[in-house]
């Protein structure tokens, strides 16, 4: 009997691994993004996402309050809600100004999330921004906004529709054959004429994602995003056309292109109570991280009831801006080193140059103060030449006798690097992100 078990056990992790394996052949065969269009992808680094619907009222977890809901529940979120969705302090141009500063160089807005609430005006549903108090096309002015400010425009779009099933009397549990485009042609028609919708009445769209069940079985379901090819075959597909890890970082690099994608809390939508922050410091320790192992980074926001974007995120926006307007060098037109780290300093490379810099984390640097490092695995010669990002390497403020130059050697088992914290950043000093260091004329050390 413990054989049979152990048999069982061992076929099981066995099936485990082919359907892994099948869902990278997927990715491998059928995905038609353009390889310039991917390397301009990854070029990007750093986009914002967007979670925004009718239900950001309630404070509630973006359209999944709808699976196992009581029909006076369902009856109140299709027929009632919208009828107060009325953001009077919509602004998409002060989102773009945000992810400007802070260096984001792509936005990706959910025009349909999975209750099939449509952000945008269509002509397949009443369901949608066009029959609530507001009216607006809310899509339609964002993917302006950020255009004017030479941000590239994507969106989001979720083949999973809650209020279709609904409507059509299926259960919403997210199970069901029928619940699923792929299992339903007349869902399937539905799903097309809304992208065809979006990818032709906006303008040009330079990326889409496509969540909902495609992300749990996106070997099984590529029509979708076959269909988007054929609509527009420059469009770049993210999510259904590359790996696009949810809220974890992998261990190590992904093969080919991939995209992170996070929240600065604990919820996509907005969240007025309960909610808890991740620190600016966290959010560009990730920012590094993503990019020292070849990926981008899409970090949501989630703008409230009003259409304005919480303060807390606000915040943590102008704190990666800070950071980002002095360090940029390091996370733009960069690819992998080597190696991703040494303990808690990351690592990027200029292409085609023995350029690195390296990226201190989760250090205590004192403004003003010497520190000393040994790096392990790049080796330089008497030449190689150190610089701190975003500071001249020479002043100290009211310290005009300080020694603030950085240096470095080489060593038998490294490269021996000496710099100081010295650009004031902050009136008290205590600025606490990771400095990053410009090391030219470095290799690899084995």
């Amino acid at each position: 009997m413990q054989i049979k078990s152990y048999l069982f056990i061992f076929l099981f992790i066995g099936a485990l691994g082919v359907q892994a394996q099948e869902s990278d052949n997927w990715l491998l065969k059928v995905q038609r993004n353009k390889p310039e269009r991917v390397e301009w992808f990854k070029d990007l680094g750093f986009g914002m996402f967007i979670h925004w619907s009718h239900d950001v009222q309630l404070g509630s977890v973006i359209s999944h309050s709808m699976v196992g809901a009581s029909e006076d529940y369902l009856d109140f979120f299709v027929n009632e809600l919208p009828k107060t969705f009325n953001p009077v302090d919509f602004n998409p141009d002060a989102w773009a100004d945000y992810a400007k500063l802070a260096g984001m160089k792509y936005v990706v807005f959910t025009a349909k999330h999975h209750s099939g609430f449509c952000m945008f005006h269509t002509e397949t549903t009443d369901f949608s921004i066009e029959n609530t108090p507001f009216q607006r096309d809310a899509t339609k002015e964002i993917l302006e906004a950020f255009r004017a400010k030479g941000i590239a425009v994507g969106l989001y779009f979720s083949p999973d529709d809650f209020t279709y099933l609904y409507n059509n009397g299926l259960p919403i549990d997210r199970d069901s054959p029928k619940s699923l485009p792929g299992g339903n042609p007349a869902l399937m028609d539905f799903t097309k004429k809304q992208l065809k919708e979006l990818l032709t009445n906006y303008g040009k769209i330079d990326m889409i994602f496509l969540d909902g069940q495609t992300q749990k079985h996106e070997w099984i379901n590529t029509e979708l995003a076959a269909y988007c090819w054929d609509l527009d075959p420059d469009i770049l597909v993210t999510r259904g056309g590359m790996k696009t890890p949810e809220q974890n970082l992998p261990n190590q690099p992904l093969e080919g292109p991939w995209e992170a994608c996070f929240t600065m809390g604990t919820q996509w939508q907005y969240k007025p109570t309960n909610e808890s922050y991740k620190s600016g410091t966290r959010l560009i320790e990730m920012l590094i991280e993503t990019r020292a192992k070849g990926g981008n980074l899409l970090l949501n926001v989630g703008p409230d009831e009003t259409g304005r974007l919480p303060v807390e995120q606000i915040q943590r926006l102008q704190e990666i801006a800070l950071w980002r307007v002095v360090n940029q060098e390091a996370i733009y037109g960069i690819e992998p080193f080597e190696i991703t780290n040494e303990d808690f300093v990351w690592y990027t490379k200029k292409p085609g140059e023995n350029t690195v810099y390296a990226f201190i984390t989760g250090m205590d640097l004192p403004h003003g103060k010497r520190k000393q490092l040994l790096l392990e695995r790049l080796s330089g010669t008497s030449d190689t030449k150190i610089s701190v990002l975003g500071h001249d390497g020479k002043t100290l403020e009211y310290n005009p006798g300080a020694d603030v130059v950085p240096w470095c050697k080489p060593a038998k088992n490294g490269l021996i690097v000496s710099f100081t914290r010295s650009q004031r950043l902050y009136n008290d000093k205590k600025w606490p992100n990771p400095i990053v260091l410009k090391l030219e004329g470095v290799e690899y050390r084995e």
